[in-house]
């Protein structure tokens, strides 16, 4: 047809229709926006709308559905979808509820999915409330989107409670189509069980989470925004742990196409903790670059500016860290408060407690809190400024006193004390008594006991502080105290003793009988004395001599010690020069001696022979003392041998 006449609107229309229908999108629309004369907005707005919403191109998208003459309801539906896409959940959630509204066909199950799609959203990301819009959950997909509203609402129960639902009605559903495997539903419910394990992430049970990712991871979903999530989810639990494991992980959050399947916030806090494991992997560009890129991105954000500080205390360069967070700070000072925290934060990992103080007490709208009055007050005590920790407390106890409302005529009404600012007279005034600071203490005491005339607590402790002072104002003041009548308490003390926490239990004493009974009741209470047993004296103990004062002392201690005895066989060697003899050689000579036998008999002697006719040939004869030699030897051997057959 379109050979005959290339203009034709009906050939034209049903040729980007069979595009769409076979998925190429980009060849719809470029014959679309090729023939702008003939397929005007009014004829296939719809057709042009859907190829760039397809194709990624949303805001072009939501253009051609604006520039449209006639609101269709396809159109209205697709608008809904692009509004979802650009994260504007106010106006497709009006968009959806027109369309089921003002529409009754088969479709009404899909727009209540979606429109509980956007409340979902809403409460996740925007952490709106979301209202009951009195859906009937009778699908897992209501089910799954009623469970992630919950989870933006922090009820992690009954999330879970909905998720599991969710997972029997997916589990029923798809099993009633004989043509659907196990696979493929364990496949619809990947993302169930990405939501549970999410949920027990969030709950603290970090080893069941990461076992639920990563049998999902198994399945090999084609949804690349699920595996994303789960990766990035993964790497948060390994944090600075595991680093190799993250590293393979962060790859699925770099697949094509993944921009797309997520939200803003989703995107932005992949790229964070791509910041934050380049940091913990030692890849300072790298870590450098993604944070500036997200700063960039996000000037207003904190956590770019804190990587970055991160990264460059990691390289010992605290200074300039803190330099980076004060120019955040002057830039933006709503976000001062939380910087400042971390510059402070800083100083005292420099040593610089003063400066961390100096800096605390800048941040205004933190500076009179019990928690930075204690926080400031412990680190001047540390360093010793007791005036300035005084000082701490007096302009907190002085700001909380000139706490006033206004109200609707304009005038000022002073407000009671609070529990917070009486808190902090009776911790300043304790303060004060431990660093001796008495007379300043009795003040705050004395405030406080005005305040409050019964409280028998402040008075004790007004009287301990005067007691040191001035004692006849501690005696006036002791009148005021109640009498021991009324300050007892009816305690049983036996019930006490006998109770199952109690630390002592009174021992319970036998049944005395006869003789026993008659010494007790004599002895009343006399205490037994024990018997002192003697020591045991040594045998060669000798009581007129005296014994040594040294005795307790080790042999080598004592003044007597004059080293061990020399050897006999030492005195016996010769001294003096090389060959010489002494006086005992002619002793030692065994040849002089008559008793000793010739070693060998002399060649050619006839006696001799007869005489040794039946004794072994010296040669064969074994040498006095060999044998002894020989184990000399072999226990030389066995000292220096390494190692052995």
């Amino acid at each position: 047809v379109l050979q005959i006449s290339k203009d034709d609107v009906t050939a034209l229309q049903c040729k980007v229709v069979c595009l769409i229908q076979n998925g190429n999108f980009k060849e719809a629309l470029g014959v679309i926006n090729t023939h702008t004369k003939v397929l005007t907005s009014d004829i296939i707005a719809f057709e042009k709308a859907y190829c760039e919403y397809r194709l990624n191109r949303i805001e072009n998208a939501l253009k051609t559905i604006q520039s449209a003459s006639q609101q269709t309801d396809k159109l209205k539906e697709l608008y809904g979808q692009v509004l979802y896409r650009l994260e504007r959940y106010d106006e497709c959630l009006a968009a959806y509820r027109d369309l089921i509204r003002n529409s009754q066909d088969e479709y009404e199950e899909e727009r209540k999915t979606n429109l509980s799609a956007v409340v979902a959203a809403q409460s996740t990301w925007e952490k709106v409330m979301p209202e009951d819009l009195g859906l009937r959950e009778a699908t897992y997909e209501l089910c799954y989107n009623s469970a992630c509203a919950l989870i933006g609402q922090g009820k992690l129960n009954e999330a879970m409670k909905k998720l599991q639902k969710a997972e029997e009605l997916c589990r029923q559903s798809l099993s009633e189509d004989s043509d659907v495997t196990e696979e493929d539903i364990e496949a619809e419910l990947a993302i169930i069980h990405g939501q549970m394990a999410y949920i027990m992430q969030l709950q603290g049970r970090t080893e069941d989470a990461l076992q639920l990712y990563n049998q999902i991871i198994k399945l090999k979903p084609t949804d690349v925004g699920l595996l994303a999530v789960i990766a990035n989810n993964i790497i948060t639990i390994n944090k600075d742990q595991n680093v190799f494991d993250s590293k393979k992980k962060v790859k699925l959050t770099n697949a094509e196409g993944v921009e797309h399947k997520l939200s803003k916030k989703q995107l932005q806090a992949i790229e964070f903790n791509k910041a934050l494991l380049a940091m913990y992997t030692n890849q300072a560009d790298q870590c450098r670059k993604l944070a500036a890129s997200l700063q960039s991105q996000s000037p207003e954000h904190l956590l770019p500016v804190l990587i970055q500080a991160a990264q460059l205390c990691r390289e010992k360069q605290h200074a300039k860290a803190v330099g980076l967070l004060q120019d955040f700070a002057d830039q933006h000072p709503a976000n001062a408060a939380e910087i400042k925290l971390t510059m402070a934060q800083l100083k005292i990992a420099q040593g610089s407690v003063i400066k961390a103080c100096m800096i605390l007490r800048s941040i205004e709208e933190l500076q009179h809190k019990p928690g930075m009055v204690s926080a400031l007050v412990t680190m001047y005590s540390h360093e010793e400024d007791i005036d300035t920790a005084i000082e701490v407390f007096t302009q907190a106890i002085q700001w909380y006193q000139q706490f006033q409302a206004r109200t609707n005529d304009g005038c000022f009404v002073f407000q009671p004390k609070s529990s917070v600012h009486l808190s902090l007279i009776r911790e300043a005034a304790n303060f004060k008594l431990k660093h001796g600071r008495k007379k300043e203490a009795i003040s705050d005491l004395e405030e406080l006991w005005k305040q409050n005339p019964k409280d028998v607590h402040t008075l004790a402790q007004l009287i301990s502080a005067y007691s040191l002072v001035d004692p006849e104002k501690a005696k006036v003041l002791s009148k005021h105290l109640p009498s021991s009548d009324a300050m007892s308490l009816k305690v049983d003390v036996d019930a006490l003793e006998n109770s199952h926490g109690a630390t002592y239990v009174r021992k319970k004493a036998g049944k005395l009988t006869g003789d026993n009974q008659q010494k007790e009741q004599g002895q009343g209470d006399v205490k037994k004395k024990k018997k002192k047993k003697k020591g045991k004296l040594p045998k060669n103990y000798d009581p007129k001599v005296t014994p040594d004062p040294e005795r307790w002392l080790p042999m080598r201690e004592r003044s007597y010690y004059r080293g061990r005895k020399k050897g006999k066989k030492k005195d016996q060697i010769g001294k003096g020069t090389q060959g010489s003899t002494t006086a005992g050689s002619s002793e030692l000579d065994a040849s002089r001696t008559a008793s000793s036998p010739p070693t060998s008999p002399r060649p050619g002697s006839a006696a001799a022979i007869s005489a040794t006719s039946n004794v072994i040939p010296p040669r064969h004869q074994k040498p006095a003392g060999a044998p002894a030699t020989k184990k000399k030897q072999q226990q030389k051997k066995k000292k220096g041998a390494k190692g052995g057959w």
